[in-house]
């Protein structure tokens, strides 16, 4: 192996190679593509969160200048095109599947949340179809709508399907409801919480975008898409809404700018631009605003619970109950049902012993957007409820909240170990995280701090948050047997060039996580090859084989497993060359880093070498194929399981309610870490996103009407630079023993442990769990208030 390529491997804090064209402006995003002849979408959007369509006059603007085409629902059903589906079934309590009310792609005889698509107007430019969509006329009979999920399972509640009884999509359970009973009836103590797990927007730089067009010549359509996983679409395009041979159908995407889930999905927007193309034969194009992102993006979160947590006299937990209502907003996205049921339920162990747990999830239909995963995808969710619950438990029953945890840890003896929720955790070091992390933050020190802020008149909170998370999603006959409509392995091909240069071909896909660079960096490991020689190639569905995309920290894990295997069978090809190269037997050839050597000589051939032969086989074994390159396919046996401990510490002025982050520890275990730089990246931006939802990030609908009352960023808090601390991370690692890199995934923990950590923090500076995310600055002043006035009439 060179140098070169010894000092970009695996484990190095390489520069990511895609950045150059991202910082410089250079990157190619589906927006900056435009096809011959293309024409424009423009959607006219519900203004209403619950109506019946009684008639739609699209007169005035048929005459508006540069209008094409414009299309209702109806048109839409004459065509016969499907609905778009939710790809994962789950079962309820009483094994039947979930409700899944049909989801039009342009609504025919209702709308069913504000933003929902009504009509479509084909243009000649962007200006004059949105011009023509303000002159359809919809004669709506406005409906009472329902956005809250409390609200709409009350008798008599406006039912949003009518297929679809008391707004339920599925009551679901998992776990061992009579062991729970049996441990809580035991219990000496037991903690009880209200929580509210906030909806959110997930505000990719890059809004979604899509191009439609059809070749009649070939009757080929290709889509250029910003989406997550173009084969998956390619796959429910074809098979469930259109009908179409798959060989016809291309996906390109190109680079996307962020996607945190959002754009794991297929939309109604992308879907309308494929049939409209191949209706009118030519290239449509919508790419959305910041407004139509936050009505028709799928949403995150938006849980309430009830959880219980039971322990005995010493604070060891004897069990966990949870009670969630789950809002899907008004239609089944694309995997949402799987998110607060088996992404949610089976995290509910969290690093910790609890013998018995029991958890009910109610899935609620209302006036809403669609919610779907977004970065953690019920990770955090379960996460925010088990270390509530932990941090409250130590409160009331006068336990360090560190001390707590350490008596409940899984200790490193025990792994694998069987959790009562169906996972088994296959590594991990908890105290050692936690006892990092506790250095880092100076925990022992901490009421001292809090003494001296409270000599300034601040309120001082320290909280702890001791996370785990399952990656990978696998394997395809354990998902496929929870209902799961796809597999969930990944797919990766190495092709060498004769010049020693390669490409590399994943089924993976990269939205800023630095596929580029860190697939890269594994190759460059393996087979010795520069970094600048090795191109990494995804988004296409022709160039790449199929494969999965990219959500739930998969990439390294399943994706870099599959690269792994590929470079495994180019070496196995490469002994045989060099064996012949060497004149030697192949059972005598060792490798090692690029460069094949015979065992007790001097003899070797480096990998470039080999590659060149394989193309110029002037003097190659006789029973060997020319060409050198291998393709791998990689379905995990096991999810990853990454964890860690964060801790956070605030303070608080008591005058205005104001929130300042003094102190942000993270140590996490991500078990073998390829690129220490992009590593800490991620768990910057997790952390970010996390403070985003504790401290401001928020949906708010309108209870009576519907409308959508945070449509822009002048209503929708983002969190900005002065919101967020300087962090001090630290790692541990144990690595993961059942894939071939030992990787266990990064990008998602930041959002996954800080809201619990930083409510944790808040609540233990305001001496009260009653306060929900975001915790506001008038939030936190009005708890403030309340208290000192029940302490003055005291």
């Amino acid at each position: 192996m060179t140098n070169q390529a010894a000092n970009q491997g695996i484990g190095q804090a390489v520069r990511r190679k895609e950045d150059f064209r991202f910082l410089t402006g250079q990157g190619h995003y589906t927006d900056d593509i435009n096809r011959p002849g293309q024409l424009y979408a423009a959607f006219l959007r519900s203004p209403h969160a619950f109506a019946k369509i009684k008639s739609i006059d699209t007169t005035a603007a048929s005459k508006k200048p540069g209008v094409v085409a414009i299309y209702t629902g109806k048109d839409v059903a004459a065509d016969k095109v499907g609905g778009l589906i939710c790809g994962w079934t789950v079962k309820d309590k009483k094994g039947e599947p979930h409700k899944a009310p049909r989801h039009d792609i342009i609504a025919v005889e209702y709308v069913r949340h504000v933003g929902d698509q009504v009509a479509v107007v084909i243009a000649d430019t962007v200006a004059h179809a949105k011009d023509a969509v303000e002159a359809i006329q919809v004669d709506y009979e406005v409906l009472k709508p329902v956005v809250d999920v409390r609200e709409a399972v009350k008798p008599g509640a406006p039912q949003v399907h009518p297929d679809v009884p008391g707004n339920l999509c599925y009551d679901w359970e998992f776990g061992d409801k009579a062991a729970t009973e049996k441990a809580f009836a035991s219990a000496a103590h037991i903690t009880k919480l209200e929580l509210v797990n906030n909806r959110l927007s997930p505000n990719p730089m890059e809004p979604r975008s899509a191009i439609g067009e059809y070749d009649p010549g070939t009757d080929t359509t290709t889509v250029y898409t910003t989406s997550q996983n173009p084969h998956v679409l390619r796959l429910i395009l074809c098979a469930f809404v259109f009908g179409l041979p798959e060989h016809k159908v291309r996906v390109i995407a190109p680079d996307v700018g962020g996607g945190f889930g959002s754009k794991i999905f297929n939309y109604p927007e992308e879907t309308v631009c494929v049939w409209a193309a191949r209706k009118l034969k030519k290239p449509i194009k919508w790419t959305s605003d910041r407004t139509e992102a936050f009505l028709t993006d799928a949403h995150g979160r938006d849980h309430v619970t009830h959880a219980e947590l039971a322990l005995d006299k010493d604070g060891k937990f004897l069990g966990l109950r949870v009670d969630t209502m789950a809002n899907m907003g008004a239609y089944l996205s694309t995997f949402a049902s799987a998110v607060p049921t088996y992404l949610y339920a089976l995290l509910l162990a969290g690093q910790y012993t609890t013998p018995a747990i029991y958890a009910e999830v109610k899935a609620i239909f209302t006036n809403t957007t669609p919610v779907d995963a977004y970065r953690g995808a019920g990770r955090p969710e379960a996460t925010y409820v088990v270390e509530r619950l932990v941090e409250a438990a130590a409160r009331e029953m006068n336990i360090d909240p560190a001390e707590i945890r350490r008596r409940n840890f899984i200790p490193p003896t025990a792994f694998p170990y069987q959790t009562p929720v169906a996972c088994v955790y296959d590594s991990g070091n908890y105290a050692k995280a936690l006892d990092e992390a506790c250095r880092l933050a100076d925990y022992a020190n901490f009421p001292k701090r809090k003494a001296e802020a409270a000599r300034k008149g601040k309120l001082r909170g320290i909280g702890l948050c001791a996370y785990i998370e399952a990656c990978g999603l696998a394997p395809s006959s354990v998902v496929g047997s929870l209902g799961a409509g796809v597999g969930l392995w990944e797919s990766a091909q190495i092709r060498f060039n004769a010049t020693g240069t390669v490409f590399v071909y994943t089924g993976a896909h990269s939205h800023g996580q630095g596929h580029e660079t860190t697939f890269a960096q594994i190759v460059s490991d393996k087979l010795g090859v520069p970094l600048e020689n090795i191109e990494v190639v995804h988004g296409d569905t022709a160039q790449v084989p199929m494969g999965m995309g990219t959500y739930g920290s998969r990439s390294l894990a399943v994706g870099g497993s599959a690269i792994v295997r590929a470079a495994d069978k180019i070496i196995e090809k490469g002994k045989k060359i060099a064996a012949h190269l060497m004149e030697a037997s192949v059972d005598d050839v060792t490798y090692d880093k690029g460069v094949f050597s015979i065992k007790g000589t001097d003899k070797q051939v480096p990998m470039a070498q080999v590659a060149f032969t394989a193309y110029v086989p002037h003097n190659y074994p006789p029973d060997l194929e020319p060409g050198l390159e291998a393709s791998a396919f990689y379905d995990p046996s096991n999810f990853t399981f990454p964890a860690g401990v964060h801790i956070a510490e605030v303070e608080i002025d008591s005058d205005t309610g104001v929130t300042t982050i003094v102190n942000w520890v993270a140590v996490d275990d991500f078990g073998k870490v390829i690129n220490p730089m992009i590593v800490e990246g991620q768990v910057h931006g997790g952390i970010a996103q996390g403070i985003g939802q504790a401290l401001l990030e928020g949906v708010v609908y309108d209870q009576e009407s519907g409308q959508l009352l945070t449509a822009s960023f002048l209503d929708y808090c983002m969190p900005r630079a002065d919101n967020l601390p300087s962090y001090k991370i630290g790692m541990i690692e144990t690595p993961c023993p059942h894939n071939p890199l030992g990787v266990k995934g990064c990008g998602e923990a930041g959002a996954i442990a800080a809201p619990a950590a930083l409510m944790n923090a808040i609540t233990d500076a305001l001496g009260t769990e009653k306060i929900d995310m975001p915790a506001t600055p008038l939030k936190v002043w009005q708890v403030i208030q309340s208290h000192n006035f029940a302490a003055a009439a005291e």
